[in-house]
């Protein structure tokens, strides 16, 4: 339900020339109210007038768009529509342009609030291309395009101005911005070698242009060791809190490089570092000496709550990588990366189990040795860990009937799954009689069972053949059905339950940030 308020602001915000018109007599408390209204129809020009005059020292996506008392839609979980933050950027610039012009003129200098434009919370659009929206990676070019654009246009602007102050004391031009005068965008940045020039640009000119970027979220793909560093030093210390550097297939040498720099950020609270080509099972000097470089970063940030190593070959040293850690982890992700028994072992026992909210151990075979050291894994997080990822780990119904015992314990658990792992028909609907006793679970990935393929499957099959293999579709719609069954007898409708990989799992309540 919306308020009597937020429909008001609707209908003021329906016709453009009105609403211009009106902005300077609306109380200030409505502004935020008006821009919600605005961004959810779509009104551009006067989402950007709203923005040219924003009463308010800060501007918050997040604050404005969540769900409010006057409108229980949570805008921010959508993904943002391309036409209204282009509005957004251009109001900004109108706003800095005016302030500029204005305070170059003493008689016309007027008290300014516009300091900070949040765009944080929005979401991305992952890899779905949506011709209304717009993702992380044109977000950035975006933003990055309209502080080259705005700095450009102020130093023109200045340069004319000095010229005709000439003769009358007129200050000289020092290159630099008066810090008063600027506003800083806070955003998530996605940076490729496409992206990069145009992004390094506009952080350079930060310190002396109007419109100042700063990162909070760092995502890099794709850049060589130099880039990435090159990108680091350009960043706020105090704000940065997420560095995620993938397929860049460094490895150890080559990230060698740009460990040094991690420790700089002392509000890093996630490191991320998938698919970087790390291979520790046989080292050289150089990498062991590399490693050690890693070691040394990783017991000098005081704040990592979540690390992502998926894709690196770990084997036999987690110990020595996380109990340098100052704090207990609360995401942990080693997907693919080959643990030894004792790795388990080590995490089992570690000042991180007690603490683990996430976990994904997908791609690790627990199908043996690893078996034990992952019950009891499940047993030390059980109060809470709330989501789970054990895809493709070779676990028949042998191993879940050895771990069940321990997952009922999870009473936190809201996600779990065991995508890609062969387990009967038999073993799943074992499965969902426990799930359906955890409290609050909501999502169950599993396995097409083993026994709806046709005949001919392989034993014990690959990854390969579980995906490609032929299925016999009514023998899974009857298992289908006996598992909805078992939902609807413990009343439990609420749970998920797919076959199919679940990309729409919000993890807001790990509350990392």
């Amino acid at each position: 339900m919306n308020s009597l308020v937020f429909f008001c602001a609707q209908k003021v915000i329906s016709d453009h020339a009105s609403t211009r018109k009106a902005l300077d007599y609306i109380p200030r408390e409505i502004y935020p109210v008006l821009f919600k209204a605005a961004f959810l129809d779509i009104r551009t020009l006067v989402l950007r007038d709203v923005v040219q005059r924003w009463p308010f020292s800060i501007l918050n996506f997040s604050t404005i768009l969540k769900r409010c008392k006057h409108c229980d839609r949570d805008v921010i979980r959508e993904k943002p529509n391309k036409q209204c933050l282009q509005a957004v950027i251009m109001g900004v610039k109108d706003y800095l342009m005016n302030e500029l012009r204005q305070n170059r003129t003493p008689t016309n200098r007027k008290h300014r609030m516009l300091r900070v434009v949040d765009l944080t919370g929005l979401q991305d659009d992952g890899d779905r291309q949506d011709a209304d929206t717009i993702g992380q990676w044109s977000r950035t070019v975006a933003l990055a395009k309209a502080c080259i654009d705005i700095s450009r246009t102020s130093k023109r602007d200045e340069y004319s101005s000095s010229k005709r102050r000439k003769g009358k004391g007129g200050a000289p031009l020092d290159g630099a911005c008066d810090s008063q005068m600027c506003v800083e965008i806070h955003a998530n940045l996605f940076i490729t070698s496409n992206s990069y020039a145009t992004v390094r640009d506009a952080l350079q000119i930060g310190k002396t242009s109007p419109l100042c970027l700063k990162c909070r979220d760092l995502r890099a793909e794709e850049l060589s060791a130099k880039k990435t560093v090159s990108i680091l030093e350009l960043l706020d210390p105090a704000v940065l809190k997420k560095i995620e550097l993938r397929y860049n297939n460094l490895g150890l040498c080559g990230l060698s490089a740009v460990f040094p720099y991690f420790p700089m950020f002392g509000n890093l609270i996630s490191l991320k570092l998938p698919y970087s080509n790390i291979d520790v099972r046989h080292m050289t000097p150089e990498m062991e000496e590399s490693f050690q470089s890693m070691v040394s970063a990783f017991s000098q940030m005081p704040n990592v709550k979540e690390l992502n190593f998926a894709s690196s070959r770990l084997s036999g040293r987690i110990r020595e990588l996380l109990s340098v850690l100052q704090k207990p982890l609360e995401s942990l992700e080693l997907a693919y990366c080959y643990l030894l028994p004792t790795d388990a072992t080590y995490l089992a026992n570690s000042h991180h189990a007690p603490f683990l909210r996430k976990l994904d151990l997908s791609g690790n075979n627990l199908s043996d040795v690893l078996l034990g050291p992952f019950c009891q894994i499940l047993q030390h997080s059980s109060t809470s860990l709330v989501y789970l990822d054990i895809m493709e780990c070779r676990v028949m119904d042998r191993q879940l009937a050895s771990f069940l015992p321990a997952l009922k314990q999870c009473s936190q658990l809201q996600y779990f799954s065991c995508f890609c792992n062969p387990i009967s028909s038999q073993g799943l609907k074992a499965l969902l009689h426990t799930a359906v006793q955890l409290p609050v679970l909501k999502i169950v990935v599993h396995p097409i069972p083993v026994d709806c393929y046709e005949e001919g499957l392989p034993w014990p099959p690959s990854t390969y053949d579980l995906i490609d293999y032929s299925i016999d579709q009514e023998k899974l719609s009857r298992v289908d059905s006996e598992l909805n069954e078992i939902r609807l007898k413990a009343v439990r409708t609420d749970i998920v339950t797919t076959v199919e990989l679940y990309n729409d799992f919000s993890l807001d309540m790990l509350q990392l940030y």
